[in-house]
């Protein structure tokens, strides 16, 4: 799932010599389809991007679709035990952890489903109730069989940690930086965003979350700015991954309801998740995303360190804003 793209606010390298400094790695090229950023405070100029680029390449070995040689690609290919590394069997963990508490709205097989409504690897979209129906047999996290360090799916089944793993690479690189002995950083992957400490002004992180609208304004772009303590940030939306039925109007977008096999359908623009670890956050926004509003504000208060923010429309098709408690604590503007 391609998430909103969160901009990093108010960062600056400090001066050189005994003071400490901000090393800034940052890349607009591509990494697990889509950019990152990473900027930590250290106190001589460590340059780890040799290691983040190894973190990403030996996530995507593990964990992406679009790789034919992945081991979840090999997984993929149907009915037969593939002995996968420990983040791969972290991410199968936490995953199921969600899809229980969410009663299956959040799935990781929604892969057919992805697939069939023309959002993952092919475009060609050709939908009937009997396709839907064909496809929704394919899903079922519970069908995910696990033996010691080896993992396997039925024939047809697909494995797609789109969803959530973004999120915990966020929280790979973290955990490198702080085995590493750094305590002030950001790193964001694909609009995913994790914080510790504070910056080289001795500021707490800020980060701007995008207006939930089909193109970005330069002079307008963001929704709230939020200052990020010790906390992960994550948001999902609906409306600039989707498309239209010419013949109907109807717009599907990309968040697939596991249960009903149709794009969700609801009246929630976005939602953003704050919680201590990036791979929850990313989780539970896609979630609360298939739940819709009501259901989702229920569903996040009720947990323990998780905040929310969401965006809705009303029935003339204006924008509300709810959020929960605690969120109100990290909004800036």
């Amino acid at each position: 799932m391609k998430k909103i793209v969160l901009a990093i606010i108010g960062l600056a390298l400090a001066s050189c010599g005994a003071e400490p400094i901000i090393y800034e790695n940052e890349s607009v090229g591509y990494a697990q389809g889509s950019t990152y950023q990473i900027k930590y405070i250290t106190e001589s100029q460590q340059d780890w991007t040799a290691q983040f680029d190894s973190i990403f390449e030996y996530i995507d070995q593990s964990m992406s679709t679009y790789m034919d040689e992945s081991l979840i690609s090999l997984i993929n290919s149907g009915d037969t035990l593939v002995e996968v590394d420990h983040l791969f069997m972290e991410v199968l963990k936490r995953s199921s952890e969600i899809s229980k508490e969410s009663d299956g709205l959040f799935d990781v097989t929604v892969g057919p489903l992805v697939e069939l409504w023309g959002f993952g690897k092919t475009k060609n979209i050709d939908i009937d109730s009997s396709k839907v129906d064909s496809a929704k047999s394919l899903i079922g996290y519970k069908q995910i069989s696990v033996q010691n360090n080896s993992v396997k799916v039925p024939q047809g089944f697909k494995i797609d940690f789109n969803s959530i793993a973004q999120g915990y690479t966020v929280d790979v690189v973290a955990r490198f930086l702080e085995d590493n002995g750094v305590n002030q950083y950001m790193v964001e992957v694909g609009g995913e965003v994790r914080a510790k400490g504070k910056n080289s002004k001795d500021h707490y992180w800020k980060i701007g979350v995008d207006k939930p609208a089909d193109e970005i304004d330069p002079e307008d772009r963001f929704q709230m700015i939020v200052e990020l303590r010790d906390k992960s940030l994550a948001t999902s939306g609906n409306y600039r991954k989707y498309w239209v039925d010419s013949e109907t109007g109807i717009k599907y977008a990309h968040t697939i309801d596991p249960k009903t096999g149709f794009p969700a359908r609801n009246q929630l623009l976005s939602v953003s998740i704050i919680a201590d670890k990036c791979i929850d956050a990313d989780a539970y926004a896609t979630t609360c995303m298939v739940m819709g509003m009501q259901a989702a504000q229920s569903y996040i208060e009720g947990k323990d360190g998780v905040e929310a923010y969401f965006i809705s429309t009303d029935e003339n098709g204006d924008w509300k804003v709810n959020f929960t408690k605690g969120f109100e604590a990290f909004i800036l503007n």
